[in-house]
């Protein structure tokens, strides 16, 4: 009889308001099922890994490992103990940084990045440590230390994967879809939420979620409502999710927007069904960008909603009507979201906004399209049948021996703690 495979997994769970908490815990029931044995490690009990690792060794230690500082707790384990990272972001760098240097470490800092780009001036690591920060860090992505140590990396998009596999050609890559489960909203969940927040029940309602951020192009938004703010339509915006978008408050009043804008702040995860039911168009614009596969734009594929996207080359391969010609960016397949050159942003978002808010019969037909490519792309079942393939994989793929990293990612910190276990008498 095959013994039970006994996997670690690293990631923050709910309550955390993180996507990559939801993403976890709608994924390892699954696995929980099919047989693997996998204790939970978040940050409040991640040191009992160690002695337990110790004990009963591990087959194999996962890593849900992104760009934000629910992730830090993580890279203490992650070159001790190899295994498969899943990289939800293509860009590590603004975490890492933060983290870095809260704790003071600058000269650690500095070793990192000239280990992650060995082909930069030094200089540029003075970018962060003289206090710069934002869209700069995206130009380096500080990944290369992770990537050089995992047994396998896996990512959620094919044009990531062959990224990485150019960069780093002696890595293992590979693709998990990012998968999210069928909406249900709760009953007479849009009628409540428009009254709630006032808003008229024939009115045409836009909505994007998640973390309010310049990078969402939270003000080339606004700025398209505006453009569109008298049309028949009469068009507003929910904006879901809490705010990390300093000047919100004044450009909604500068543009004289406060009556059809509407904040939320933060939404708990069960209740981003009944948000989307509200809605009827979901905005899910990014740059820069972390190379990310979006989880709310995932999720408006589920509710069935047509969406607006940056075309980006990570996206390139969504079906989508392009913006400047409303042709099929690929013919074979059917359209699920209208997607904006960021170029010529300006004019085509409110161009795109104001199309899809008139027209009825092309936002129902890319909803039912978005719908069907959630079911064969994004669905939580595919996701676990994709992680199931790629722990197998990992499992079997040692650890590579990387050489030359920064000593602080090495280094074993319990030499002080040995000395004082010696200095009574007990051997470790």
């Amino acid at each position: 009889m095959s013994r039970t495979m006994r996997v670690a997994w690293f990631s923050p769970l709910p309550p955390a308001s993180t996507g990559i908490a939801g993403y976890s815990a709608e994924v390892l029931p699954r696995l929980d099922a099919s047989g693997l044995d996998i204790d939970r490690y978040e940050q409040r009990n991640a040191h009992d890994f160690v002695w337990r690792h110790r004990l009963s060794p591990y087959d194999l230690v996962v890593y849900q490992l992104g760009n934000s500082g629910w992730h830090d707790y993580m890279w203490a384990y992650l070159f001790h103990y190899p295994g498969l990272v899943v990289l939800h972001d293509a860009r590590l760098h603004h975490a890492r940084a933060a983290q870095l240097f809260a704790a003071r470490r600058l000269d650690d800092y500095r070793r990192e990045f000239a280990y992650d780009h060995p082909l930069a001036e030094a200089a540029a690591a003075e970018y962060a440590t003289e206090g710069l920060r934002g869209a700069g860090f995206y130009l380096w992505p500080m990944v290369r230390a992770v990537v050089d140590t995992a047994r396998v990396v896996a990512v959620h998009n094919e044009f990531v994967a062959h990224e990485l596999g150019e960069t780093h050609p002696a890595a293992r890559v590979e693709r998990i879809h990012l998968g999210v489960p069928a909406l249900a909203p709760s009953a007479g969940a849009r009628a409540r939420l428009r009254n709630q927040h006032h808003i008229p029940a024939e009115s045409i309602v836009f909505i994007a979620f998640g973390l309010v951020t310049a990078e969402k192009r939270v003000e080339p938004i606004l700025r398209a409502l505006r453009t569109i703010a008298s049309d028949p339509t009469d068009p507003h915006l929910l904006l879901v999710g809490a705010n990390e978008f300093a000047p919100l408050e004044n450009l909604i009043a500068e543009l004289r927007l406060v009556d059809r804008v509407h904040v939320t702040g933060y939404v708990a995860g069960d209740l981003v069904p009944d948000y989307l039911a509200a809605a009827d168009v979901g905005l899910s614009l990014r740059w820069p960008t972390a190379q990310e596969t979006s989880a709310s734009w995932v999720q408006s594929l589920a509710a069935a909603k047509p969406t607006i996207v940056t075309s980006l080359p990570h996206t390139a391969d969504v079906p989508s009507l392009d913006a400047r010609t409303w042709r099929p960016t690929r013919r074979t397949t059917e359209p699920v979201a209208v997607s904006v050159d960021l170029l010529e942003e300006e004019a085509a978002l409110p161009a795109a906004m104001a199309r899809l808010a008139r027209d009825t019969p092309l936002r129902e037909r890319l909803g039912r399209a978005a719908h069907e490519y959630w079911k064969a792309e994004h669905h939580v079942d595919r996701m676990a049948d994709d992680y199931r393939r790629v722990i197998a994989t990992a499992v079997g793929t040692p650890a590579p021996k990387a050489s030359g990293l920064p000593a602080h990612l090495t280094r074993d910190y319990g030499t002080l703690a040995a000395s004082i276990a010696s200095e009574i008498g007990v051997e470790l």
